[in-house]
């Protein structure tokens, strides 16, 4: 099998002019780049001791459900506002094309559990800082955070606690 990386494909001027988008859609379409994204994402991990993958939606989703799998933990979905049906914590955060806020259910876990943030693309870094707020406020310990792809160019990893490690399994 190639390289997992080389499945990513550049959609050029989506979803807007000007921007190059990284799409991952035929990494997740290939069985063994899929599972070799994962493995590669869980390398860091593995030997850690964590509790459960908080996953940032939507195509968080889709990688910390495998690699909460891979490790042998639970998933805590990390969903867009007024999408959780419980009581939840919010945090509103700005990113690369505009503003959202995100939300976590206020008993996801309890407090002192040692959690994983899990993304897809860690971009100008909004998203992902929003979501470390929401495990620290619910009152986890963020024992570090996953992504598939890092866009260095657009500095995500300045918004990023320095004290927590962040690892990429692919960077731009």
């Amino acid at each position: 099998m190639a390289d997992w990386r080389d499945l990513i494909r550049d959609v050029r001027d989506f979803p807007r002019a000007g921007v190059v988008f990284k799409d991952i859609t035929p990494v997740l379409a290939d069985a063994d780049g899929f599972a070799a994204a994962v493995d590669a994402m869980a390398a860091p991990w593995r030997g850690v001791a964590l509790d459960a993958v908080f996953a940032v939606e939507s195509r968080g989703f889709i990688l910390g459900a495998a690699l909460a799998r891979a490790l042998g933990l639970g998933l805590v979905p990390v969903r867009k506002a007024g999408k959780l049906p419980a009581p939840a914590l919010a945090r509103d955060y700005e990113l690369e094309y505009g503003s959202d806020c995100l939300e976590v259910h206020a008993d996801a876990v309890p407090p002192g559990a040692r959690v994983l943030l899990v993304d897809d693309v860690l971009a100008t870094g909004g998203t992902l800082a929003a979501a470390l707020a929401l495990a620290r406020a619910q009152g986890a310990y963020v024992v570090g955070a996953a992504v598939l792809i890092e866009l260095g160019f657009l500095g995500g990893r300045a918004r990023w606690d320095p004290d927590v490690p962040l690892e990429a399994a692919a960077a731009y």
